[in-house]
Formats: C-alpha cells, sequence, structure tokens
C-alpha cells in the first residue's frame, strides 16, 4: 500500500496517463462491459505505450484494443471477451495464437488472493482452485506449502503489486476519494494492492457528496485523478449510462475483419480523436443522453439493444 497525500490531485487525462510507463504492470479496473477505464486505455494508446503487462480480472474491448494497437506484452487475465453476447475478442485471440502476446491466463479468485497477499504484506498466499489444472503451468512462480494443521499440500501464489490501476468512477473529489457503485470487481483491493491509482471521474464534486454517497477507495491511495465525462463509453457506468452494444458490436466487426477495418477503428476513435472532447463530439450528443436515459423505462432499456 502506498500513500498519496497532496490536497489536490486534480490533472489533465494525459497527465494522469503520464504515470504510466513503459513496460509497467497495469491493472485495469472494472469488468467485462461494466465501468472500464476506456478514456485512460484510449490516452494511453494515443501516448503510444507500449510492453504492458495487464492484469485484471474479466475484461472485453479495453484489453482487446490495447492488444490491437500493440501496448501489450504480458496479459494475465481470467478471461477476454465479449460474453454469449458478441463471443471472444478478435485481437486478442489473434495474437495468443500467433504468439505476439504471452499470456499468463488466471482466475479471478486467484488474483484476489494475491491482492490480498499484496495488502497484508505476506510473501504468499494458499488457493484451492489452481490445483490440478493447467494454469499451474501457466505460472511457475506459483508453489505448494504442506498445511502444518491438517497435512494437505496447498498450490500457494505470490503477492501481486502492480505498479498501477486504472480506474473509472461515476464520483470523485479533487484530493482522490473515490465512490464506485457496485459491483466493485476487483478494483478496490487493486487500489489498496498498487502502488499508484490513476482514476478518471464522470464528475468532480465535494467530498462531502462522495463521503455521503459512500467512499469506496479512500483519497491516501489515489496518485492522480481526472474529470472525464463518459469515460467508461463504450462501456456502462451505471447508474449513469448503459454500454452501447451498437458501438461495442461495430468495433467487433472491425476487430475481427482486422487490416484496414480495425486501423479504420482505430483511426477515427482513438488516435483520430486526439482528446476526450473529440472522443465525445464523434459519439455524438444525442447518442450520449440516449444512453443515459437507459433506467426511464423498460421500453427504453430494450431500443438501446437494438
Amino acid at each position: 500500500m502506498s500513500f498519496h497525500l497532496d490536497a489536490d490531485k486534480l490533472v489533465d487525462l494525459d497527465q494522469a496517463v503520464g504515470a504510466v510507463a513503459d513496460g509497467a504492470i497495469v491493472a485495469l479496473g472494472g469488468g467485462l462491459s461494466a465501468r472500464l477505464p476506456m478514456a485512460l486505455v484510449r490516452e494511453l494508446i494515443r501516448q503510444g505505450r507500449r510492453d504492458l503487462h495487464v492484469v485484471g480480472s474479466a475484461h472485453g474491448i479495453d484489453v482487446d484494443l490495447l492488444v490491437a494497437a500493440g501496448a501489450i506484452a504480458v496479459c494475465e487475465e481470467s478471461y477476454v471477451g465479449f460474453e454469449q453476447d458478441l463471443g471472444l475478442a478478435p485481437a486478442y485471440r489473434r495474437a495468443v495464437e500467433t504468439g505476439a502476446l504471452e499470456v499468463h491466463e488466471s482466475c479471478c479468485a486467484t488474483i484476489l488472493t494475491q491482492l490480498r497477499a499484496a495488502e497484508f504484506g505476506l510473501p504468499f498466499m494458499p488457493v484451492r482452485g489452481v490445483k490440478g489444472s493447467d494454469i499451474r503451468r501457466l505460472h511457475p512462480e506459483y508453489g505448494e506449502v504442506t498445511c502444518p494443521f491438517t497435512g494437505e499440500t496447498l498450490v500457494v501464489v505470490p503477492p501481486l503489486r502492480p505498479d498501477v490501476v486504472l480506474i473509472h468512477a461515476p464520483i470523485g473529489d479533487r484530493r482522490g476519494n473515490l465512490h464506485l457503485d457496485q459491483p466493485y470487481v476487483l478494483d478496490e483491493r487493486f487500489a489498496a494492492a498498487s502502488r499508484n491509482v490513476v482514476a478518471t471521474v464522470e464528475r468532480i464534486t465535494s467530498t462531502e457528496e462522495v463521503a455521503t454517497a459512500g467512499i469506496t477507495i479512500p483519497a491516501h491511495l489515489v496518485s492522480a485523478v481526472a474529470e472525464v465525462p463518459f469515460g467508461a463509453h463504450p462501456t456502462s457506468c451505471y447508474p449513469g449510462y448503459a454500454y452501447d452494444r451498437p458501438h461495442i458490436a461495430e468495433y467487433v466487426r472491425c476487430a475481427t475483419a482486422g487490416g484496414a477495418e480495425l486501423a479504420g477503428y482505430q483511426d477515427r476513435f482513438v488516435t483520430g480523436a486526439p482528446t476526450e472532447d473529440a472522443y465525445r463530439k464523434l459519439i455524438g450528443e444525442d447518442r450520449l443522453a440516449a444512453l443515459g436515459r437507459w433506467s426511464d423505462s423498460t421500453e427504453a432499456w430494450k431500443e438501446l439493444f437494438k
């Protein structure tokens, strides 16, 4: 656990990403298509980061986009894809099949245990789910111990201490206090175990408002915070807005085609949109507003996913 005690940590997005060096171990907050730190991901690509070691629970367009941009050297996730809706992550799958990406497949519970070991200052912690699986083959750093109470042989895993975790939150204050709506996925554990927490928030507000909503990640863990409305788009940030299924479906189509189609998506929505203001203009105010009306009615919710 690192302590960051500056009274004002509000920075621009490009400054926030400046904390991420080439080759860093980068944890990604959120999960699947919910509250992924997409503005930070796009800015990493704009700034040309390379050789990242990415860790997370179960992710989708964030990891796939970073892989497509050539930003990741090692990926340590339990799953990368778009669930039964849109299938596996195309760029990620190609990179794995061609050997362009080193994969250390893990599972959510094991990553959680490693984060807890880092939090508690322990050299290892035991896990049960790995035993007998091929995950051991992907992680030669795992070991075994004999339980002094039962004699049972247990797999043990080392602490996981990312250099930085990237998180998107609905609200936060200038000091870095963050409120998250559940599910937290692994965000609060990543925050406690990482050397740096870099966050984007939908809205910077008062400490009192964040405290009333509930401080999920306290300011002393956070090194930088940037205000980026719709910073999780095209994924969701409930209760503010739903995920943009048509946009994600278009990305999956481009990523599946590869080549010029994928490059066209990147040129338009990432490198061709030099700021998040430009990105939001590309998406359009009407579309973003519609995503925010997901809870108006069942019909409004269904309309978003046609």
